[in-house]
């Protein structure tokens, strides 16, 4: 049986270890949320938060110094993750890329389907969204993996003196 995660290596590389199948829906996902930018849907907003709660102004001068460098970096890293989402080892960078696409992926998909806390009980196989449910706590169980792993090479924070 195929044991299914990310964990770190001595060599400071990440080992992926997923099946072929969850490997093609990562590899097709990124498409879909770059669709979705281009079309410029109404469920992105979270991918792009307002700086200021109370100062429309100040926002849109914000989103008119930042907003295409957002833009940009959410679209590498989704490219990333759609390129290396078959490879099995990762190096730190490409893991961290692949935490942002995830984190993008999900907040997309989470906005979608108003997700909850109580969004979190057993999943109902005759609600019409069980799929994209069961891929939103998929997306959640992988970007947990990933800040498991990326976690292992912290420092415990322990001083040996």
């Amino acid at each position: 049986m195929l044991r299914r995660g990310i964990d770190r290596r001595r060599d400071g590389t990440y080992r992926v270890r997923l099946p072929p199948e969850e490997r093609d829906v990562l590899a097709a996902l990124p498409g879909q949320l770059r669709d979705a930018l281009a079309a410029g849907e109404p469920t992105l907003h979270r991918l792009f938060p307002p700086a200021y709660v109370d100062d429309d102004a100040a926002n849109v001068e914000y989103a008119s110094l930042v907003g295409a460098g957002l833009l940009e970096g959410k679209l590498h890293a989704l490219a990333e993750l759609e390129r290396t989402a078959h490879d099995a080892s990762l190096s730190e960078a490409g893991l961290r890329t692949w935490l942002g696409a995830l984190e993008s992926l999900r907040l997309v998909l989470g906005t979608q389907l108003d997700i909850t806390e109580e969004s979190y009980g057993t999943l109902d196989v005759d609600d019409p969204d069980a799929a994209r449910l069961a891929l939103y706590h998929w997306l959640s169980w992988l970007q947990e993996e990933v800040v498991q792993a990326l976690s292992a090479s912290l420092p415990d924070g322990r001083d040996d003196d």
